[in-house]
């Protein structure tokens, strides 16, 4: 499940690689991404998994809902009570307690043979998550050089988003390749967050003992008054991408075999990289848009949703391919353009509290919707709750192109 695509690790403004070598932050930079990607890709990869999960362990797709949900409510609080722990403690250390904290996520499932320790472990991923997302985006900020700062963002990107499509991928390439299907992956993740955490020890650290902050390390969210309609705008434009983004998540699995009557993990797992590639690729288009983001952003989402429902109707991966390539788009371009926005409008003292109340809105509607179309699957079936929640998506969609353009009208 996706990390927040770019998050705040606001505080201190420390010396670039603290002095280090060029040679070394050079190093350190892609041990950083390394580590980023690693806990990423971990969070991602149950996702073609979960139809296997419900066989082995007979629950239902509001269960597979469920466990998401927990997912993204983890990183939620990860975001909100953690935020500032890498401005206390330093960039390297908060860093390399994501990867353990991602490593036992693993452990967990390696071992899992029940319910409950699948939701333990996507507690686990979604903390590991949280903690990982603003550290290594604001160390990798602080070891580029004063010329470098664009490129480490767009590093930055590259390694979240890029984690987030491979998981799915190597979960569904393992599984059909090997004879533990619900193990090897897990394996593997644990050898590459392990390797992630030995190059991990030569990044410099950023974060001196003087630069280190005393405050809380929450972050407590807040919007200025100033900025509420347009950051409601945004934050519902996003969330009705995270939203399809999650269910998408949860139950391509389930629709492909129930719907498609296609068993093929690697299909489960090439739309929702393919959605997750293209969330990257569209928070980069956001600034091309400049004002004409939001709009755009949201015509995608409803055309997403008029493909979603175009897919159950011919029961065909074909539109959701397409439905997942524009929402991955379309959502990218709304979070792009909501951290934009916050970026403009906001003084830097509270700048990471808006961001954080952001993306808490944002992780909300990732986790809630899931929970409600899996509940709706159970009562009136797979095709009428992705029918009606394609329906709710492209009308929330809809009210927003609407009622941020009344201003102009006036």
């Amino acid at each position: 499940m996706p990390a927040p695509p770019t998050a705040p690790a606001a505080g201190t403004a420390a010396t670039p690689g603290a002095g280090a070598p060029g040679g070394r932050r050079r190093i350190g930079t892609w041990a950083v991404a390394l580590a980023f990607w690693a806990v990423t890709a971990g969070t991602t990869v149950p996702t073609p998994l979960y139809p296997l999960y419900e066989r082995a362990f007979g629950f239902s797709p509001l269960v597979v809902t469920v466990a998401f949900a927990v997912y993204a409510l983890a990183v939620v609080a990860g975001l909100l009570a953690l935020g500032g722990l890498s401005d206390r403690y330093g960039r390297r250390p908060v860093a390399a307690a994501a990867l353990l904290t991602a490593l036992a996520a693993a452990v967990v499932f390696l071992l899992a043979e029940n319910l409950a320790a699948l939701l333990v472990g996507r507690v686990l991923s979604g903390l590991a998550a949280a903690l990982i997302t603003g550290t290594a985006t604001a160390h990798l900020a602080e070891l580029a050089p004063a010329d470098g700062r664009f490129r480490a963002g767009r590093l930055a990107l590259a390694a979240n988003m890029g984690g987030l499509a491979c998981g799915p991928l190597l979960a569904a390439v393992l599984a059909d390749t090997t004879d533990w299907p619900l193990r090897a992956v897990w394996v593997a993740a644990a050898a590459l967050l392990t390797a992630a955490l030995a190059a991990l020890a030569v990044a410099p650290e950023t974060v001196t003992p003087r630069e280190r902050g005393t405050g809380s390390v929450a972050r407590a969210p807040r919007v200025p008054t100033a900025l509420r309609r347009e950051f409601r705008h945004a934050a519902l434009a996003a969330g009705a991408g995270f939203a399809v983004l999650g269910v998408l998540t949860a139950v391509t699995g389930l629709f492909l075999t129930e719907v498609a009557h296609l068993h093929d993990l690697l299909a489960t797992a090439a739309t929702v990289s393919l959605a997750f590639a293209c969330t990257g690729t569209g928070q980069l288009l956001a600034a091309r848009l400049g004002r004409a983001a939001l709009p755009a952003a949201c015509a995608g989402l409803i055309v997403a949703a008029g493909l979603i429902a175009a897919a159950v109707a011919a029961s065909s991966l074909l539109p959701l391919l397409g439905a997942a390539l524009t929402v991955g788009l379309a959502t990218g371009v709304a979070v792009g353009h909501g951290i934009a926005l916050i970026g403009a409008r906001t003084a830097p003292g509270t700048r990471s509290r808006t961001v954080s109340a952001f993306f808490a809105a944002l992780y909300t509607m990732l986790a809630l919707p899931a929970v409600g179309v899996g509940a709706l699957i159970g009562a009136v079936g797979l095709r009428t709750a992705t029918t009606v929640f394609a329906a709710a998506v492209a009308a929330l969609a809809a009210a927003v192109l609407l009622t941020q353009r009344e201003p102009a009208r006036r």
